[in-house]
């Protein structure tokens, strides 16, 4: 794919994300011979400026959070490429990838199951700080774990807890000083508020925001509800099977979605105003199976408008219909 999507091609982008694949090998028999393989990443391409957040939103299933662990490399990539900071990250040297590592941090979707229940809040928080050697001195090191735990809205009194003593809306909060020890440039947000209740969302969403502004952050926010990512995010890309099917502003996402499958999404996410009526799109079918994803579009076996002989054969690239507002679609854009 030639098109990669940025939101000022002008400058030079702080992540760089070329066709982009991951497989998964699928084993079977007696000598676990790969046997077929998930389709779980499809050739995606997008470019992130400093001080962005991009959105990532998908069904289950549709490669959001793999994409997000490859970039970081948590999990290898099959092929493509992926820049930092003019850098490559997939080319990358154990040694090169932990100093990128510093630079490049996640915050995971469960706090219960990412923290470590048998360390204290204070060794979970510092263990970045003394892998990377940031810190000299005990003093030193005890003076920053109490820094980032006020920085998130914690006290100084719960560097000695233990995860069980905290809620999930707390863990959470732990979980993104721990990645703010490194001081890092771009962080991906991995489902980071959807174990949470919506009172408690809301609050991690607009900590998020507020240390974005705080210490320069950049992120990508991976979410499977739209609603969640609309007012965190910059840009929005929908992700469908493996592959982004549409990347835009997330204002205009939003007030004017061209493919089929974004419109469905956004006619499931409720209006304030009750007044305000929105025909709810209903999808037919299930989504097909990653190991053998559909040819052509992935999405025309179920969509409304899918032209036989077109989108069952040849796969849309991701084109740019207006400044900045990308659709993979036959028929749209």
């Amino acid at each position: 794919m030639n098109a990669n999507p940025s939101v000022n091609p002008g400058t030079a982008p702080l992540l760089k994300v070329e066709n982009l694949v991951k497989q998964f090998p699928i084993k079977g028999g007696l000598l676990s011979r790969t046997v077929d393989k998930v389709h779980a990443v499809d050739g995606v391409s997008f470019e992130l400026q400093a001080g962005e957040t991009l959105g990532v939103v998908g069904e289950s299933g549709c490669g959001k959070s793999t994409t997000g662990r490859c970039i970081l490399r948590l999990i290898e990539p099959t092929s493509g490429e992926v820049t930092f900071r003019g850098q490559s990250v997939t080319r990358a040297g154990k040694e090169e990838l932990r100093a990128l590592a510093r630079d490049m941090q996640i915050i995971f979707q469960d706090p219960y199951a990412s923290l470590n229940p048998r360390m204290t809040v204070s060794a979970i928080i510092g263990e970045a700080l003394t892998i990377h050697k940031l810190t000299k001195t005990r003093q030193e090191y005890d003076a920053r774990i109490v820094q980032l735990l006020e920085t998130v809205g914690l006290s100084a009194d719960h560097m000695r807890r233990y995860p069980h003593e905290f809620s999930g809306g707390q863990r959470q909060r732990i979980g993104i000083a721990r990645a703010l020890a490194v001081d890092p440039k771009l962080i991906v947000c991995d489902e980071a508020v959807s174990a949470l209740d919506v009172s408690i969302q809301a609050q991690v969403i607009n900590l998020l925001e507020d240390l974005r502004e705080q210490f320069k952050l950049t992120y990508i926010f991976i979410a499977h509800d739209l609603s969640v990512v609309e007012h965190i995010s910059h840009r929005v890309a929908v992700m469908y099977l493996g592959r982004i099917v549409e990347i835009a502003p997330a204002q205009l996402l939003y007030t004017n979605p061209l493919h089929p499958y974004t419109e469905a999404l956004l006619s499931a996410v409720p209006i304030p105003d009750p007044k305000v009526k929105r025909k709810r799109i209903m999808l037919q079918g299930d989504v097909p199976s990653p190991i053998h994803p559909p040819p052509g579009c992935h999405f025309h076996t179920r969509c409304p408008i899918a032209k036989k002989g077109l989108c069952d054969v040849e796969r849309p690239e991701l084109k740019q219909s207006a400044p900045g507002h990308w659709v993979s679609c036959h028929l749209r854009g």
